[in-house]
């Protein structure tokens, strides 16, 4: 009967028993569609022929240079993660395939019970078991990563630490159209004293060691705030942490704070190389002048943030946000929405609409983060 192989497989033989390699040749043979054959008689010329091309490994449980689960466990060695392994055992070693089994080898066979269909099956169902394995495997990594990213977007994105009901707060957060996450970071927290303290991040780079920097930072930076330290001192201990902690020298951060006076009417900023805050005044739209205030955190050791002043009155709408919503792509292929525009978009709406806004915005290329705050008038 027709041996079940339809397709051109390349196969490794680990056998030093010429009878029993010839008997497997000629069974494979059989096929409807032959498969390549290459043979190695120990375990040290196995790990020579074996190459990527090779589909399958029916490794004897009994080589010259390695015996029963050895020989085995040195193939997969090799092997593993992506060729499927079919263990051949003789007749008084059934226990030891059942053992190749739990070990890692898809299937085993006992050689004096062979024939053409039985080989060519056992083939097929090793390889599919290889494959059905590996897609498991694959679940599994794309279900720990997504619970790694969730974790991480957790601790980027915390809830504010904020007593006052007199001012509105709302975030916003989108991954750029990689998907992968990136550095981007906001928080706030009302100190003792009323003052509002704010800050948004933006690590260079995508990925989960520049997202685990900007959760370092973040959390650094609130539990600064909390005890108390602000401004230049503030930011030159964030600066250390994270010339301390990246994995490339030329890693940076931008970020924007700002300390809002606990009667809510006047900020205090420093712009560190981040892209200028929109303040809405009496309804007036405008962009923080002065800004920025000093260079990114990580390219300066002795670098210096000038303050800025801010007069927000009674009533006034804040928005901070990193890089990623002005390099949203409109227009052209080759446009991008830029300060200008994104100021443009809020006069055309009459006001900081964050959800309106964000539907405006074209393709990310970057991840987005935006924080508003608010306070109206009485």
């Amino acid at each position: 009967m027709t041996a079940i192989l339809t397709e051109t497989l390349t196969l490794l033989l680990i056998e030093d028993d010429d009878g029993d390699a010839f008997l497997v040749e000629e069974l494979l043979k059989q096929a409807v569609a032959p498969p390549r054959i290459f043979r190695a008689r120990s375990l040290r010329e196995a790990r020579q022929k074996l190459t990527p091309a090779v589909q399958c490994v029916l490794v004897d449980l009994n080589l010259p240079d390695a015996s029963r689960l050895e020989a085995l466990e040195g193939v997969l060695a090799v092997a593993a993660p992506h060729t499927a392994v079919l263990a051949l055992t003789g007749v008084s070693d059934v226990h030891v395939g059942v053992s190749a089994v739990q070990s890692g080898a898809q299937d085993y066979l006992v050689k004096g019970d062979v024939d053409a269909r039985l080989l060519a099956r056992s083939i097929r169902y090793a390889m599919e078991r290889k494959r059905a394995d590996l897609a498991q495997l694959k679940l599994v990594q794309a279900e720990l990563t997504a619970k790694e990213n969730a974790r991480l977007e957790s601790a980027l994105l915390p809830d504010p630490l904020l007593r006052t009901t007199s001012i509105e707060h709302l975030t916003r957060y989108l991954p750029g159209s990689g998907g992968t996450l990136a550095g981007d970071f906001f928080d706030t927290v009302q100190t003792p004293d009323g003052a509002v303290h704010l800050v948004i991040g933006d690590v260079c780079g995508h990925g989960p060691d520049e997202a685990a920097l900007g959760v370092a930072l973040r959390i650094a930076w609130r539990t600064l705030v909390l005890a108390g330290q602000t401004g230049d001192t503030l930011l030159r201990t964030l600066d250390t942490l994270l010339r301390a902690e990246r994995n490339a020298p030329e890693i940076f951060t931008t970020l924007c704070m700002a300390t809002v006076d606990p009667g809510l009417s006047h900020a205090r900023m420093r712009v560190v190389g981040h892209p200028p805050p929109v303040l809405v005044r009496d309804g007036v739209v405008e962009v923080v002048d002065g800004t920025p205030s000093g260079p990114p955190l990580g390219i300066f050791p002795d670098a210096e943030w000038s303050v800025i002043d801010v007069p927000l009155g009674g009533e006034w709408t804040m928005m901070l946000y990193t890089d990623g919503l002005i390099e949203a792509a409109v227009g052209e292929p080759s446009g991008s929405l830029g300060v200008e525009g994104l100021v443009d978009l809020v006069r055309e709406h009459g006001g900081i609409d964050l959800d309106r806004l964000i539907r405006h915005v074209g393709r990310l290329s970057d991840d987005l983060a935006v924080l508003m705050v608010r306070r109206r008038g009485p």
